[in-house]
């Protein structure tokens, strides 16, 4: 359809672990080093839990990176993460811990769906509702009969037009002959009357 969707791009650059032993990090440096270690060991505890399906909590607020990250992992969302890793041999243990990272997260299971408006949704649920309901009428009155057809084309003129032309079968049809004469009595007058006047 025509609806208006929404959606968000979430570009995430997740600082690396800091080892103080080998930055060799003091005061303030060291401050933000042991804040980011944190953060990216409440970020593995929130990837644990939603690889773990059994896992009813997944603990966002642990930090205001999982919180600030809540879209990206969990719902309806794509989410896609690029390693970093350093050839350096003194840097093996930080790679290894990040492809760890990356392999834990790749398990998330989500299902996206498309945002839409909720006035579009509602208004295509209801389109949805009144072709059936115009199906249920169309079988309801039967086209098998003039009086029929000529109602239902009348209501549903696009929907039920191949419906007239090839009419189903019924097993026991239940007409009113009276009122089927006085019906074609009727139609034959204004089709003479239309003539008259023409």
């Amino acid at each position: 359809g025509s609806g208006n969707v929404a959606a968000k791009l979430n570009l995430v650059d997740l600082a690396g672990s800091e080892r103080q032993s080998k930055t060799g990090a003091m005061g303030e440096r060291l401050k933000e080093a042991t804040k980011i270690n944190l953060s990216l060991s409440a970020l593995g505890n929130v990837i644990s839990a939603l690889v773990d399906g059994k896992c009813k909590h997944v603990p966002y607020r642990d930090s205001k990176l999982t919180r600030l990250l809540q879209d990206s992992l969990g719902g309806n969302t794509k989410t896609l993460m690029v390693a970093c890793l350093s050839p350096a041999d003194n840097n093996y243990d930080e790679s290894l811990s990040t492809l760890r990272y990356a392999n834990r997260a790749k398990n998330i299971k989500n299902k996206p769906c498309i945002n839409e408006d909720p006035k579009d949704t509602l208004l295509r649920e209801y389109q949805e509702e009144i072709k059936k309901l115009k199906a249920i009428l169309a079988e309801q009155m039967g086209v098998n009969n003039l009086a029929g057809r000529r109602a239902l084309s009348r209501l549903l003129p696009a929907e039920t037009a191949h419906l007239a032309a090839k009419p189903p079968p019924l097993l026991k049809p239940q007409i009113d002959l009276e009122a089927e004469k006085q019906l074609i009595r009727e139609v034959s007058q204004e089709e003479v009357s239309y003539v008259v006047f023409d």
